[in-house]
C-alpha cells in the first residue's frame, strides 16, 4: 500500500474520522487558513484517482467517503516500520516501545492476558 504524504494523511484523517465529508468541511476541519481551497480539492482528487476515496454527487458538489478503511492503512503503516527499522521483528518493535516511549509495562501485561484469555476461547 502506497504510503501517504502528510497532507493526504492529514485529510484521510478527517475522512476517517467523518465518514464522509465535502470539501467544505475538511478546509473547516483543517483549520488552516493558508490553504487554498483549490489546493484541498487537488489532493481530494488525487486520493480519489489514486483509490483511496470516491465521492457521491450533488450536483457540481461531491462528498468524499474512503475506500480504504483507516485500519488497512494503520495495518499496512505499522507493518512497514517494522519491517524497515525492526528487521521484522514485532519483538524488537514492542522493545522499542517498550523501552524509549516509556510505555506503562503493567499496561502492557494487563493487554497481554485479555489476548491469552481470548484465544483460549
Amino acid at each position: 500500500m502506497k504510503k501517504l504524504n502528510e497532507k493526504e494523511e492529514q485529510i484521510m484523517q478527517i475522512i476517517w474520522r467523518m465518514g464522509k465529508a465535502f470539501v467544505r468541511e475538511i478546509m473547516e476541519e483543517l483549520n488552516d487558513p493558508q490553504v487554498p481551497v483549490t489546493t484541498i480539492s487537488s489532493l481530494v482528487r488525487k486520493l480519489e484517482t489514486d483509490g483511496w476515496l470516491d465521492h457521491e454527487a450533488f450536483g457540481k458538489t461531491h462528498r468524499y467517503f474512503p475506500l480504504i478503511s483507516m485500519e488497512a492503512y494503520r495495518k499496512a503503516s505499522v507493518s512497514q516500520i517494522k519491517e524497515h527499522y525492526f528487521a521484522g521483528s514485532t519483538a524488537q518493535l514492542l522493545s522499542y516501545f517498550l523501552r524509549e516511549e516509556k510505555t506503562d509495562v503493567s499496561e502492557i501485561q494487563r493487554l497481554l492476558e485479555e489476548i491469552k484469555k481470548s484465544e483460549s476461547k
